[in-house]
């Protein structure tokens, strides 16, 4: 709703006179409430990608019929991994939207305990109050999906905490710049966390998009690729042909890309945060893809 204000003065004498003319336009509070709603289904299902791992499998992919209801995300010597249910059906459909929103940005749940990885918690710590608080309204929205996933089980020991609290993180104005695309790849996208090169206490990010990580799944085993512009990553890729990639899975020669990275989330983002994460990645130091052992 658009509210439009008008003043009118009358003066003495019983004549009425056009005083002053103010004209605002103020977005109501449903209006605000429909902006952060797309805002946070946009973040949640596109650019965002969380589906990619909260979502089941089914035989022809991501089962969308139980969008977000939770799945075995990663099995390994060091921990198995279960990405919870976090439709309005799953625990977190208890939790204030405080809780959610810690839960999400610094890996603490309303007990006290902490989610292990692979949530990229090193990036998510730096998503914007007011993302946050979208994600958070879109993920209230969503259809309930009764799915019983099991509790992780970690084999290594988890640190306290990923950081100290998030107290705020101020919004990075949207465009086609180097530092929106640095929000877009790091926090939402989390590009630098699966493109970073993989140790024992997780991915190195002081070499950050060098590549390298290993990614087991049904497709075998997928190594991570090197994004930024040295002669081993995006150098020989134009703009046009990493936003193919990015979106369709397909490298120029038309010669498929594997799993795990989403590219059927980020099909669905928009052209103009697609260039401002590319723009991000031309201006990465070029760093060599470390040697596999």
């Amino acid at each position: 709703m658009i509210q439009t204000l008008f003043l009118r003065s009358l003066a003495p004498g019983g004549m009425a006179l056009l005083g002053a003319l103010v004209l605002a336009t103020v977005a109501s509070p449903p209006a605000r409430a429909a902006a952060d709603l797309a805002r946070g289904a946009y973040l949640v299902e596109a650019i965002g990608a969380c589906g990619n791992c909260h979502t089941p499998f089914g035989p022809q992919g991501p089962d969308q019929a139980r969008a977000l209801s939770g799945r075995l995300v990663e099995d390994n010597a060091a921990f198995t991994a279960y990405a919870p249910n976090i439709t309005p059906a799953g625990p977190s459909g208890r939790w204030s939207d405080a809780e959610l929103a810690r839960a999400i940005r610094e890996g603490i749940r309303p007990d006290g305990s902490l989610i292990g990885p692979p949530m990229p918690f090193a990036l998510y710590r730096g998503l914007s109050d007011e993302d946050l608080a979208a994600m958070v309204a879109y993920l209230r929205s969503v259809p309930a999906v009764e799915n019983a996933v099991p509790a992780s089980d970690y084999r290594i020991p988890l640190p306290p905490a990923w950081g100290p609290p998030v107290e705020h993180v101020a919004a990075v104005p949207e465009g086609v710049t180097v530092a929106y695309g640095a929000y877009l790849a790091g926090p939402v996208a989390h590009c630098i966390e699966c493109h970073s090169p993989m140790t024992p206490q997780g991915p190195d990010h002081s070499r950050p998009g060098a590549g390298g990580a290993v990614f087991a799944g049904p497709w075998g085993e997928s190594v991570a690729s090197n994004i930024t512009p040295h002669e081993d990553g995006i150098a020989r890729w134009s703009d046009a042909e990493l936003a193919q990639m990015i979106t369709t899975g397909h490298r120029p020669d038309g010669t498929p890309m594997l799993p795990p990275m989403g590219y059927g989330y980020y099909a669905h983002a928009k052209p103009e945060d697609i260039s401002a994460i590319i723009a991000y990645l031309r201006a990465l130091p070029p760093l060599a893809t470390p040697e596999q052992p």
